[in-house]
């Protein structure tokens, strides 16, 4: 059976196996050599001898020992347009040593992640998604926190934000207006407050029935008002 061909074919080209990477580059396009250049993170990036690194300080109220939490960055491609800021290690250092062990752990996969290069904002998911089973705690502030490696996997995306690697989330116009009305509201009813707000009398002091003065207490086994010393003993 013979295939007939409708169509001549004009130009072609082959590409033999001996063709070296320098032949297949210089028939790219200019902007596909400038991209040649560009280094990106790998785990064979070699250390300079300094790198650019940022410091942050946990204090846990399940700890008597804060943790100080170091991740270092390296610059890649500085001075041109590709320059861009990556982790590069971490270190974590604190006085109890109850947490040594994990601490060494975790700190050296942190560290092998930030070496690889790709994506590595994934870790700060994944990190705040552990819980103590002992329970988390509460930071200075309200927010809650459900482990001290979530308080880690905080740190991280913080730092993570500062060097552009993670945008960091901001509220439209309509919900940062809606959370101005809910603070006002809330603002105007903590000033509206009763007339025993500011009782000099001890808290949990009874009404008296003849003085209307919430200053009744228990006093010798009897109920006596401290405001106009009514008693019930005479």
């Amino acid at each position: 059976m013979s295939t007939k061909i409708d169509k001549r074919i004009v130009k072609y080209r082959v590409e033999k196996p001996g063709d070296t990477a320098q032949e297949k580059a210089a028939a790219a396009p200019e902007a596909a050599r400038k991209e040649s250049n560009v280094v990106w993170m790998h785990e064979k990036v070699e250390r300079p001898e300094m790198l650019l690194g940022s410091t942050y300080k946990i204090k846990t109220p399940v700890s008597d020992h804060a943790m100080y939490v170091t991740i270092n960055d390296i610059v890649l491609n500085e001075g041109t347009p590709y320059e861009q800021r990556r982790p590069f290690e971490i270190f974590i250092n604190s006085k109890n040593l109850d947490h040594f062990q994990w601490i060494v752990a975790l700190t050296r996969i942190i560290s092998a992640v930030f070496r690889k290069g790709g994506d590595v904002t994934f870790l700060v998911d994944e990190m705040k998604a552990v819980f103590d089973p002992r329970g988390g705690y509460w930071q200075t502030g309200g927010k809650f926190m459900p482990s001290i490696i979530a308080e880690l996997g905080y740190v991280v995306e913080k730092h993570l934000q500062m060097i552009g690697l993670l945008k960091a989330p901001e509220l439209d116009d309509e919900r940062k207006k809606l959370i101005e009305e809910k603070k006002a509201e809330f603002e105007a009813r903590n000033k509206q407050t009763d007339a025993f707000a500011k009782s000099h009398f001890p808290e949990g002091a009874q009404l008296c029935g003849k003085c209307s003065t919430a200053a009744v207490v228990l006093m010798d086994g009897c109920m006596t008002c401290l405001n106009c010393g009514d008693s019930k003993c005479g």
